[in-house]
């Protein structure tokens, strides 16, 4: 009976250890969206002016490598507060640009509405379903790079149609990364809760502006 008692506390510690890091997962999660929410809105109020390219790009994967670096320590949480404060920075340009349109509120409700539904919807899934998602990294990766090209031709390049595309690309993407990201924290391919909040945080940040943008484009057709 000893013996079997036994067999089972891997398992057990292995189970534990799953929760405690989807609790905290969820907790900072919360925690950061409602930080970048705030800080979003107070960009949005005083009219500040979106970062250029090179600030953008030097911030954010300045501030994700430190995370990457102090995951382990309380550092680590002052830089994902950081980076996320920086991107909720970013929706405060953006979303007065969708203010300015007619129907802009209607817009930024819509994305805000969709993009609840989807992340709820297939965070659920998975923790419901408990399915390895693993097999999406390919997909991740590939799709990675491809919008990375669209995204470089659309700089150089006006395509009609090729925003448009982009957008429901980085939907998709940034959906795979919810699933493949919670599977990896159930399934014990993450054990670190930073760095799975960060990956979290950055698809739920893409999947809103990039259904901000599709809804746009769609009312402006109109």
């Amino acid at each position: 009976m000893k013996e079997r008692d036994y067999a089972y506390l891997p398992a057990q510690v292995d189970q534990q250890e799953t929760s405690k890091v989807l609790r905290n997962t969820y907790g900072l999660l919360a925690l950061t969206l409602a930080f970048s929410g705030i800080v979003a809105f107070v960009s949005q109020q005083m009219n500040l002016p979106y970062p250029g390219i090179i600030v953008m790009l030097v911030g954010f994967y300045g501030l994700f490598f430190a995370t990457m670096k102090l995951r382990n320590s309380g550092w680590g949480l002052v830089t994902t507060f950081a980076l996320t404060g920086l991107l909720g920075y970013t929706l405060g340009p953006i979303l007065n640009r969708y203010l300015s349109m007619s129907n802009g509120a209607e817009v930024i409700t819509s994305a805000f509405a969709m993009t609840a539904l989807v992340f709820f919807g297939l965070s659920a899934y998975v923790l419901t379903t408990r399915k390895d998602m693993s097999f999406l990294s390919g997909f991740i990766v590939a799709g990675f790079f491809v919008l990375l090209g669209a995204t470089l031709v659309g700089l150089f390049a006006n395509i009609s149609g090729l925003q448009l595309a982009i957008s429901a690309g980085f939907v998709l993407f940034s959906s795979a990364c919810i699933l493949f990201q919670t599977s990896a924290i159930i399934h014990g391919g993450e054990r670190n809760y930073i760095m799975a909040t960060i990956s979290l945080y950055v698809s739920i940040y893409n999947l809103f502006v990039s259904l901000l943008q599709i809804f746009g484009i769609m009312s402006n057709d109109d």
